[in-house]
């Protein structure tokens, strides 16, 4: 069997459909069908079942195409090595960027790095930080941003910043009324929080202390801080923003901001990759480029972005 027909095979198997799949894999559909066909006889087994529309994939088949995901990974990792050797900041790199943190800082640093390195052809992708995991496990991403510490014993991390929470304490919010916040105050506030699953609310919930909220509180989960915002302006609580996502507020929200006081509780977002560490070379300049372009005075009255040293 061949690389080749291990790609036809994956094509088939992802688009349940022959002539589909050979677009996608620029061939014509019987020289598609003609190498699936050969692999299944070199096999001895089928790995489609062409009786079912659309096509399935056999009981067999599942275990044949996740190998055979595996392998064509790995070997074109081969040209990664070469690249990596060379020192060749280009060719296909794969991101993904969790939701709290693509909206904010992916403008920031996007266009510094497709300056910076014209041959590189980043693919970026919002994805939670499980998915992030998982993509960096299976070589399916090169790396991800996200809130860490993950304390993965596969994942490397490189921290690029510590981001501060801020409070969203309209008129109605006793907070409002507070220069700088303790958190120990947010206990008598009705809070409003991202919904489970985001890593934002697991470290509000943690750095602010708020695992004690009694079953009186009430608590409305949304996945959007746009939501929050508008919730907390109805009346109905406050809510907690981060640095970046506060800053691009307008002036007529910024005026709700509160920060909280020293020390501020924060995040730490980082560059996350596999120990693999193959592209190790563009994941540094990545990083060092993001670093950079959040060491330029990002600053909301007296609280800053922390770069680590």
């Amino acid at each position: 069997m061949t690389i080749t027909q291990l790609r036809y095979c994956i094509a088939v198997a992802e688009h349940r459909n022959f002539t589909i799949a050979a677009e996608h894999v620029f061939v014509t559909q019987p020289t598609l069908s003609m190498q699936i066909q050969k692999i299944e006889q070199e096999l001895g087994v089928k790995i489609f079942d062409r009786t079912q529309k659309p096509i399935g994939l056999t009981a067999i088949g599942e275990k044949i195409i996740m190998q055979a995901k595996l392998i064509v990974a790995e070997s074109t990792r081969m040209l990664d090595v070469v690249e990596q050797e060379k020192g060749v900041i280009g060719g296909t790199f794969k991101l993904g960027i969790i939701p709290t943190v693509m909206p904010t800082l992916l403008p920031i640093f996007l266009q510094t790095i497709l300056k910076a390195y014209p041959e590189l052809k980043l693919e970026i992708e919002e994805m939670p930080t499980q998915q992030i995991i998982e993509q960096l496990e299976k070589g399916i991403l090169d790396a991800g941003i996200a809130a860490t510490p993950l304390s993965l014993e596969e994942v490397i991390e490189k921290p690029l910043y510590y981001e501060p929470f801020m409070v969203y304490a309209p008129e109605h919010a006793i907070l409002s009324k507070e220069k700088a916040v303790q958190p120990q105050m947010l206990e008598g506030e009705r809070m409003l929080l991202l919904q489970d699953g985001h890593c934002f609310r697991d470290s509000a919930l943690n750095i602010c202390k708020l695992h004690n909220i009694t079953p009186n509180s009430f608590q409305i989960n949304s996945g959007s801080f746009e939501t929050l915002i508008q919730l907390s302006h109805e009346g109905l609580g406050v809510t907690l923003l981060p640095y970046l996502h506060a800053k691009q507020l307008g002036k007529a929200q910024q005026k709700h901001i509160r920060s909280f006081a020293a020390p501020e509780p924060a995040r730490e977002v980082s560059v996350v990759y596999h120990k693999r560490g193959l592209k190790l070379h563009i994941i540094n300049a990545i990083h060092e480029k993001i670093r950079a372009v959040i060491r330029g005075a990002i600053v909301y009255e007296d609280v800053k972005i922390i770069s680590p040293k």
